[in-house]
């Protein structure tokens, strides 16, 4: 066997796995930026119906409050 052979015997596979080793990790960056963007997506609706939520409990305890004052207004 030459130095040549030998060379290719033992690089060749490591280019591969090193190549596929990248190609592996880029998939798993991109999965994990979709994720990531979904839920932000997710986590904005949801602090958006959140915020509507929070604004109807708002005007419902200031109708309470308007009901309890013309309730202790009554003679």
């Amino acid at each position: 066997m030459t130095d040549t052979q030998l060379y290719l015997a033992i690089g060749v596979p490591v280019l591969m796995n090193a190549t596929m080793l990248l190609i592996a990790i880029t998939s798993i960056n991109h999965r994990i930026t979709d994720l990531r963007n979904t839920m932000e997506a997710r986590f904005t609706s949801f602090e958006t119906r959140l915020e509507i939520l929070t604004g109807k409990v708002a005007e419902l305890t200031d109708r309470v409050t308007r009901i309890e004052e013309r309730w202790e207004r009554r003679p």
